[in-house]
């Protein structure tokens, strides 16, 4: 009998499990370590790391469904349940934004789900929670993890296969000097933050989250009728957030798009996968021509309101934001706001709109084939106009912040280039130095989301001195700062591993190779891909499966 265990039981892991069962494997022994009491939550969506005011930005129409999609689940739910999620039903559709915690409730539901039609088919899954791996070694006849249990005790296995679905990975000390905070995360500790001028470094949504838990903490969202206001709480005069970042712009309100995505006639797979067959110096660029000409295609107005029939990418990556940075950002995000509700109510697309939300996950496929020099352009040119489409929030994240600023509450500045972040002052908190002048901030936050990380950070470091995990290189075909060298199976690439032993689907380590994957879909997209290579594995082994392809 095979053995396979997972190292993390969240989404990536339970969509991957969903794709392998599917298959309907035999003679294999599935384990799952989860470091938390609960499985299926995921960091994103766990109670504690998030407050219950904090929005996810994916709507049920666009979760991948696993036994049964959100909204049905929600329907499903008992009208206690739903009170104690703050769920009001009536007001929830498939386009509906929910509360992280309600997600999470429903991803751990999902797990429980699966777990029962695994049993109902024969498959043992062995659940361990509160077991935290804290290392991994590579063996002659297996991969070896080493992990804690509940009690504190500590326990060695050794399995055939290994699928390491860590999810995000923060800094060990939130707080790493008095009023400096590494991540926001855990959301709890931000409610200890003193009410006082605050900086947050970080527009997005994470930003945006840092900000609603804080406002959160010394006050109260109130709505009346259609109007939403901020009241701090009594005797706060100090109390203000200043977000910061290199454009110093919010992220736009989600906008209307149908589903599924049309297909894309220029810029597709295909095509894509035709110029990295090439090989061919000037990738980038070629890549950029493809969606020049979609969008010439599918919007002509905008294309020529942006001078894309003649741009380059640096110049469009320019032109693209713009309008935007000319504009006051709080200005810009109530008229964004107003016409972002009016296409939903009417279903209109703005057709520019969904061409590059649609383009993002084809364009993704040639990061790992660009040049060192192409790779610093595509991270500062292309890439921030795919994380300004998929990024968009939704509408009552944008209500939030504007019913700060109106409070005098909130206030948003662009840093360009040229500044620095003191952050050992003594203090506490950290020091803007720009332009010349200097501002202190009692306390101040890091919140610019997920940063890809280096092998040097990876959490096991027999892999690591194995040389199993390795930064890849000016030598390796991906280049230096991408992230640990996998190949398309997501799995380890190094002389002393057998194939098919190890899969690192751990995000942190991923990013840079693949730098859009950060939300749900992609942790089902790369679940397919590993859940079904691995069905086809374990039949090879021995074990009965249908005859669905593996994706490479």
């Amino acid at each position: 009998m095979s053995s396979l265990a997972f190292v993390g039981a969240g989404p990536t892991t339970l969509y991957t499990l969903d794709a392998l069962l599917r298959q309907g494997p035999r003679g294999v022994r599935i384990t799952v370590f989860e470091a938390q009491a609960a499985v299926g939550l995921g960091t994103p969506y766990r109670p504690g790391w998030n407050d219950p005011a904090m929005l996810s930005n994916i709507a049920s129409a666009e979760i991948p469904p696993l036994t049964q999609t959100l909204l049905a689940w929600l329907q499903s739910r008992s009208p206690a349940e739903l009170e104690a999620m703050g769920v009001d039903i009536a007001a929830v559709s498939d386009r509906a934004f929910l509360p992280r915690l309600v997600l999470g409730r429903y991803f751990e539901s999902q797990f429980q789900s699966l777990l029962d039609t695994a049993a109902k088919a024969g498959v043992r899954i062995d659940v361990r929670a509160g077991c935290r791996v804290v290392d991994a070694v590579n063996r002659p006849d297996g991969l070896e993890l080493v992990f804690t249990s509940p009690d504190g005790k500590t326990a060695r296995s050794l399995f055939d296969h290994v699928v390491l679905a860590t999810g995000h990975q923060w800094p060990s000390r939130q707080e790493a000097r008095p009023g400096y905070y590494t991540s926001p995360w855990p959301a709890r500790a931000l409610a200890a933050a003193p009410p006082t001028d605050i900086g947050v470094r970080g527009s997005s949504l994470t930003a945006i989250d840092t900000a609603v838990a804080l406002a959160a903490a010394h006050g109260d969202f109130v709505r009346d009728g259609e109007a939403l206001t901020y009241r701090p709480g009594s005797a706060l005069p100090d109390f203000h957030i200043t977000l910061m970042s290199r454009k110093g712009l919010l992220p736009e309100a989600d906008f209307y798009f149908p589903l599924p995505h049309a297909p894309l006639a220029v810029c597709n797979p295909a095509a894509l996968a035709e110029l990295i067959d090439r090989r061919q110096p000037d990738l980038l660029d070629a890549a950029f021509d493809l969606f020049r000409r979609e969008l010439l295609r599918i919007d002509p107005a905008y294309a020529e309101a942006t001078g894309l029939a003649q741009a380059t990418l640096e110049p469009f990556g320019e032109a693209y934001f713009q309008a935007r940075a000319d504009a006051d950002p709080f200005v810009w995000a109530e008229a964004n706001l107003a016409e972002a509700r009016a296409n939903h109510a009417t279903k209109t697309t703005v057709s520019w709109r969904d061409a590059i939300l649609r383009m993002h996950e084809p364009i993704a496929a040639i990061v790992p084939h660009l040049s060192e020099t192409d790779f610093e352009r595509f991270n500062r040119s292309f890439k921030p106009v795919f994380v300004d489409a998929y990024g968009a929030v939704p509408h009552e994240s944008v209500e939030r912040m504007l019913a700060l600023h109106r409070a005098g509450r909130l206030s948003l500045i662009a840093l360009g280039d040229d500044y620095r972040i003191d952050t050992r002052c003594p203090e506490g908190g950290a020091r803007l130095v720009r332009a010349g002048r200097s501002r202190h901030f009692p306390v101040f936050i890091e919140a610019t989301g997920q940063r890809p990380l280096s092998a040097l950070q990876f959490p096991f470091l027999s892999l690591i001195e194995q040389g199993i995990v390795r930064d890849e290189t000016a030598g390796d075909p991906g280049g230096a700062g991408r992230g640990i060298v996998v190949d398309d199976l997501f799995r380890p690439i190094a002389a002393a591993l057998p194939a098919d032993r190890l899969f690192c689907l751990s995000l942190p380590f991923i990013l840079g190779r693949h730098p859009f994957a950060q939300g749900v879909t992609s942790s089902r997209d790369m679940g397919e891909i590993v859940g079904r290579h691995l069905g086809c594995v374990l039949a090879a082994q021995g074990g009965a499966v249908d005859t669905w392809p593996a994706v490479a």
